[in-house]
């Protein structure tokens, strides 16, 4: 999708460069279909190529997919398991396509929890991508954000007690880089689906001044229009970043 081929509502020099994605309601979307959990998951995979390939044309940089939270361990085992298959068979059926449309695949999380086939599968679909040059597609997986943050405060007290890094030092780019997102930009847009008005222990650190943006709709309904709609109303807000309307006006204007 080139820039005279965006929605006419979409501003192609204000495209957010990082969106991060909260995917809720699969199970809630089944159930109201009258089918079992399985089903909303299986068609939350669809909904993600679509919402991929969406990003991707706008010009999304990066798109970071809560896509298994440390808390999901607590789910029936059967439920579980089957999220753990459908996650790498899903990754592993559409590598091709990501490598076609010059996405690279990335994950954060505690993945030492994951089973060790989940892992290896996982891995080799990484490293399949790695060469592409496109948006980066960051799969949250095993992830929490309190998890990430007690990770980073003790790799950072180990550097300090190994004389590695001088307790002065230590500042918001230095727990930045021992985040396990040190590699992107912190989210400018966070959209959370399926009705609920909460973060859920995701990316705490780096949403602080991201753009929320809540919606009824459930995952597997959510649609390339609606992520476009999403785009829209961010593109609408006005980001202070702490300064008042003024200077913000002036630093737009200068």
């Amino acid at each position: 999708m080139s820039a005279k081929e965006l929605p006419t509502n979409i501003d192609p020099d204000r495209i957010p460069r990082h969106v991060a994605i909260i995917m809720d309601g699969n199970g809630r979307w089944a159930k109201e279909q009258g089918r079992e959990r399985a089903y909303g998951h299986e068609n939350g995979v669809t909904t993600v190529r679509r919402i991929t390939e969406t990003a991707s044309e706008l010009g999304v940089k990066y798109l970071t997919l809560y896509t298994f939270s440390t808390e999901n361990w607590n789910r029936p085992q059967q439920e579980v398991d089957l999220l753990m298959h459908l996650v790498v068979s899903a990754i592993e059926q559409q590598t091709p396509d990501l490598i076609r449309n010059n996405v690279r695949l990335t994950v954060v999380g505690d993945v030492g929890r994951m089973p060790q086939f989940a892992r290896e599968r996982l891995e080799r679909c990484i490293d399949d991508t790695s060469r592409c040059t496109g948006l980066v597609l960051c799969l949250a997986l095993s992830y929490s954000s309190r998890w990430e943050i007690v990770r980073a405060c003790s790799d950072i007290a180990r550097k300090v007690q190994a004389g590695e890094l001088a307790v002065d030092d230590i500042d918001e780019n230095v727990v930045s880089q021992h985040m396990a997102t040190a590699d992107m930009p912190d989210p400018d847009l966070l959209i959370r689906t399926g009705g609920d008005l909460r973060i859920s222990n995701y990316l705490l650190w780096q949403i602080a001044y991201s753009e929320l943006y809540f919606t009824p709709k459930y995952w597997p309904a959510f649609t390339p229009d609606d992520f476009v709609a999403a785009i829209a109303d961010f593109q609408a807000r006005e980001r202070r970043f702490g300064k008042t309307s003024e200077q913000v006006q002036l630093e737009s204007h200068g």
